[in-house]
């Protein structure tokens, strides 16, 4: 897989560490990095001057996975790096790198899917979509 810093990512954002993130260790409690990795995929699906979404929809996540690499310490902030690997059907696949100080503290594969609200069922995701999302793809692979 390619080593992705930071800037290699095509939507970067970032989330202050709050001291109620740490552990009884002092480092952030691993259950907080899904947190930091939620900053970053919603500022890119929600963004408010170019939303992803039209109408009734939103988006859910259908998997994640998380690969823990380094601890991440208070006080700061972390990085984060955003792409997507996979356009689907209805679905979205993104990569995600959390840094912290440049050094990467953890990566994740999350599944998101377009659902419709009022049925809670997966719905295609318009061309339009489609189309403004390809200027995030990335390739993970050397």
């Amino acid at each position: 897989m390619k080593d992705f810093k930071l800037n290699d990512f095509p939507f970067v954002s970032f989330d202050k560490i709050r001291y109620a993130d740490t552990d009884r260790q002092g480092h952030v409690n691993n259950a907080v990095f899904s947190t930091y990795l939620e900053t970053g995929r919603v500022e890119f699906l929600y963004d408010q001057k170019n939303p992803l979404f039209f109408g009734q929809s939103s988006f859910v996540i259908a998997s994640l996975q998380i690969n823990f690499k380094k601890e991440i310490l208070w006080p700061g902030n972390v990085d984060i790096g955003t792409g997507i690997i996979r356009i689907g059907n209805s679905s979205v696949k993104i990569f995600q790198k959390l840094f912290q100080n440049n050094q990467c503290v953890a990566d994740a594969e999350t599944v998101i899917v377009q659902v419709d609200n009022a049925t809670s069922t997966s719905i295609t995701l318009s061309d339009d979509t489609k189309f403004r999302l390809q200027p995030y793809l990335i390739r993970t692979d050397s």
